[in-house]
C-alpha cells in the first residue's frame, strides 16, 4: 500500500482525473465488514476506484482505527484503489482523531452553523491538518459543506427540519467560503438532501446553480445526499462539475432488505454470515448501478 501522503495525493489526482473526463467517483459508507467487501468486490469487477466513508456514528460503532485497518486490508486483497474518508465530522477534536488514525480525507461539517461559524470551524480544522502535514509529511485532504441538507441517513416522510430552498448555495458564497477556508474539495447544497423521501419525489437538483459554482470555484465538487435522486439528475450533476457522489441510504436499505428477505424465508437461521451474504448481494446491485452511471 502507498504511504498516507502518496495515497492522499493519488486520491486527489484521481478525483481531478475523473472530473476532467466528465466522470465522478462513487463514495459509499460502511457500518460493517459485509458492506466493505461488497463495495470492494464491485469496484474490482468494474476496475474503478472507489471511496469508502465512515461517519462519526459509523466510526464510533466500528472503531476509528478498525475502519482504517479494514480498508488497508481491502487495498491489499483487491486490485483496485480504495480511499478512506472520514465522513461528516463536526469538531476539531474528531478531525484530529481521524487524521492521526491515517484517514485519507475528512469532511468538516459545519453546514448547520451560521455562515461565519462554519467558516471559522473549517479554517481551524484546515490549519490543524496543514500543520500536521508540515510536521509529519503526511497529506490529508479536507472537504467542507456549505448549505444545510439534513444529517440523517434515513427514510423520511418529509424533508428534514431546516432544509429548504433558502439553503441553496450561491456562487458568491461558494467562492468566499473556498477562498477563506483553504479546503481541497467543496460540497455545495444544490437541492440535495440526506436520506430518502417515502411516497414523495426527491427535490430536483439545481444544475444551473451547480454549473455556476463549478465555474466560480474551479475545484472538485462533491454531491452529498444523492440517495433517491433520479439518474438524469445525477448524470447532469456529473456533467456539470460533480466529481464525487455520496450514496448511503440507498445501500443501507438494500442491505437491510436483503437480510430481511433471507430471514423471512429462513426463520430458523441464526448464522449471520448467511443472511449477511444476502444483504451484500442486494447492496452490490445498487453499488454497481451507481458506479456505472457516474462513468457513462
Amino acid at each position: 500500500m502507498k504511504s498516507l501522503s502518496s495515497q492522499s495525493e493519488f486520491y486527489l489526482e484521481t478525483v481531478n482525473e475523473y472530473k476532467n473526463k466528465g466522470n465522478a467517483i462513487a463514495h459509499f459508507n460502511i457500518s460493517n465488514l459485509d458492506q466493505a467487501r461488497a463495495i470492494a468486490e464491485v469496484a474490482e469487477e468494474l476496475k474503478q476506484p472507489v471511496i469508502i466513508g465512515a461517519s462519526e456514528g459509523e466510526r464510533t460503532y466500528m472503531g476509528v482505527t478498525m475502519v482504517r485497518k479494514i480498508v488497508d486490508e481491502l487495498n491489499q486483497e483487491y486490485n483496485v484503489a480504495i480511499f478512506l474518508n472520514a465522513d461528516h465530522t463536526y469538531s476539531l477534536e474528531k478531525v484530529q482523531e481521524v487524521v492521526e488514525a491515517g484517514y485519507d480525507s475528512v469532511i468538516v461539517d459545519g453546514a448547520k452553523l451560521p455562515y461565519e461559524e462554519n467558516v471559522a470551524l473549517v479554517k481551524e480544522c484546515v490549519d490543524y491538518v496543514r500543520g500536521y502535514e508540515a510536521k509529519t509529511g503526511k497529506r490529508v485532504l479536507v472537504e467542507a459543506e456549505l448549505g444545510y441538507i439534513g444529517q440523517s441517513s434515513s427514510l423520511n416522510s418529509a424533508l428534514p427540519e431546516g432544509v429548504s430552498e433558502d439553503n441553496i448555495t450561491t456562487m458568491e458564497q461558494a467562492k468566499d467560503f473556498v477562498l477563506r477556508t483553504g479546503i481541497d474539495m467543496f460540497a455545495p447544497a444544490i437541492g440535495n438532501v440526506h436520506g430518502m423521501l417515502i411516497d414523495a419525489e426527491m427535490p430536483k437538483l439545481h444544475i444551473e446553480r451547480l454549473k455556476e459554482i463549478a465555474t466560480g470555484t474551479g475545484m472538485p465538487l462533491v454531491l452529498h445526499g444523492a440517495s433517491g435522486n433520479t439518474d438524469d439528475d445525477l448524470v447532469a450533476s456529473v456533467n456539470n462539475g460533480i466529481a464525487i457522489i455520496h450514496i448511503n441510504t440507498e445501500i443501507r436499505k438494500a442491505f437491510r432488505d436483503g437480510e430481511k428477505n433471507y430471514m423471512d424465508e429462513h426463520p430458523n437461521e441464526v448464522a449471520p454470515y448467511k443472511f449477511g451474504h444476502e444483504g451484500q448481494e442486494e447492496m452490490k446491485k445498487v453499488v454497481k448501478a451507481k458506479m456505472e452511471l457516474y462513468t457513462k
